[in-house]
């Protein structure tokens, strides 16, 4: 019964994958030799276990897409890209190695770096390291070879005010060189906690999460496939796999999401805690990677990518440019209607879900307020819920700071690229407020979101 429980799930998710492709469909030939698990930011709770509990579904969701699979049942890594506890703690990192040791099997190997900020917060970062050595086995700096393909990885360094040391830097470049060299031909995994700075999505300056000591290191190396964690933005945002002399792919995060929109930076929807992705990443003979970013909380697959080997430079269709030019514009169904409703200086648009035309997630909508002469008096704009296995039918807008009058009222579904949909309009007449009260109207909303920003910032 278990068995047939597994293959039914599988199907399941390959349809879930096959439907949000971004890619294109898997190649009918792809057959895998080697899988295994990309995850980060398991941050382990002080006073809750439920992150704990999502390592174990994180382990059996794979295991129950190996089993399935006739060509091949192997998992042969487990990677956890740093943050594995949230304070530190000997107990928090305690009941990592628990967790994982409760769910993993044999003939998967967990391979796991430890980071600067969460892991090093309460010992030093040599007792750290030491520390998580004892729990887990594993050096905190490693080069292991499975199945012949590297895995390399750097924890945070044993100096508290670096992330990675000059030491670590010269031994990184010394494995990288001998792996090259045993095979240019074949990618080389490299895994480390904060991403390198405007590679993937939150990743740039303004984000605030990436870093610049790799950046000129692995411009060197085509092979390198980079997977890191840190910024808790969505791994099924299409700007999370990037290309350019190498290939970076964020992991996203077991615990939460984040996102930058516009200018405001590390905004926390409500249900971000509701998010909890990984990859499964598989190879096949000729070193085609396929990810496909899976919903351990509803079982589900979000995305699916296939690379053509990336240790050939020949292969970048994930760069930013090209992507950004294969975005098309999403479309709204032709008998689509807005329903507004107005307030005291407001009102509320419930606007049907555009369709991607490209295959990509449509990641924002935004809504514009125009008056009699046709200038913008309002706008405002709302995150659908890409980031989770769930289908919305309908997008709720909000527009405020209206004085009395009329308005036309315009929505638009917006790509990770900025490409927007035609838009839909309707007419809206807004009563109970005069231009004097809202000026303060404006002026009280104004000082909110001034708030909220600087809340995001510290």
């Amino acid at each position: 019964m278990k068995k047939w429980i597994s293959a039914l799930l599988a199907l399941l998710m390959a349809f879930g994958c096959s439907a949000a492709a971004f890619a294109g469909e898997t190649p009918a030939d792809f057959t895998p030799v080697m899988r295994f698990i990309a995850s980060s930011d398991t941050h382990i709770l002080a006073d809750s276990y439920e992150n704990d509990e999502r390592i174990g579904r994180m382990l059996r969701l794979a295991y129950s897409v190996s089993d399935s699979d006739p060509a091949y049942k192997g998992l042969d890594a487990f990677l956890v890209v740093g943050d594995l506890t949230n304070d530190g703690t000997k107990d928090q990192f305690d009941r990592f190695a628990a967790a994982v040791n409760g769910s993993i099997r044999e003939g998967t190997r967990f391979l796991g770096v430890a980071a600067k900020n969460h892991d090093g917060y309460e010992m030093r970062r040599k007792d750290m390291r030491a520390y998580y050595t004892q729990v887990t086995g594993n050096d905190p700096d490693f080069n292991v070879v499975i199945g012949g393909y590297h895995f390399i990885g750097l924890s945070a360094s044993s100096n508290d005010l670096t992330h990675y040391d000059a030491g670590q830097l010269a031994w990184l470049k010394e494995q990288l060189d001998a792996a090259a060299a045993e095979d240019p031909g074949r990618p080389i995994f490299f895994m480390h906690h904060e991403p390198v700075r405007d590679t993937v999505y939150g990743s740039s300056l303004y984000d605030g999460w990436g870093i610049t000591r790799f950046t000129s290191l692995l411009r060197q190396y085509p092979q390198v496939v980079d997977f890191s964690g840190h910024s808790h933005y969505p791994l099924n945002d299409p700007r999370s796999v990037w290309q350019g002399k190498y290939t970076a792919i964020g992991t996203g995060a077991i615990y939460y999401s984040e996102f930058t929109i516009g200018t405001t930076r590390t905004y926390h929807p409500e249900d971000s805690n509701e998010t909890a992705t990984c990859w499964i990443v598989e190879l096949d003979a000729e070193n085609r990677i396929r990810l496909r970013g899976m919903d351990i909380l509803a079982n589900a697959c979000l995305c699916e990518y296939v690379l053509d080997n990336p240790a050939n430079p020949a292969n970048r269709p994930f760069t930013p440019a090209k992507r950004r030019a294969a975005s098309k514009a999403p479309v709204f169904d032709e008998n689509a209607a807005l329903t507004v409703t107005p307030g005291f200086g407001t009102c509320k648009i419930t606007a049907p879900a555009a369709q991607s035309a490209d295959g990509m997630p449509i990641v924002l909508y935004r809504a514009y307020a125009k008056n009699s002469c046709g200038g913008l008096v309002a706008k405002s704009w709302t995150l659908p819920k890409y980031y989770l296995a769930t289908q919305q039918n309908e997008i709720e807008l909000e527009l405020e700071g209206l004085s009395e009058g009329e308005y036309t009222v315009c929505v638009v579904a917006e790509t990770a690229y900025g490409v927007q949909s035609l838009p839909l309009e309707a007419k809206v007449a807004v009563t109970g407020e005069n231009t004097f009260v809202g000026f303060f109207l404006r002026i009280g909303i104004m000082f909110r979101h001034l708030i909220n920003a600087i809340k995001s910032i510290f």
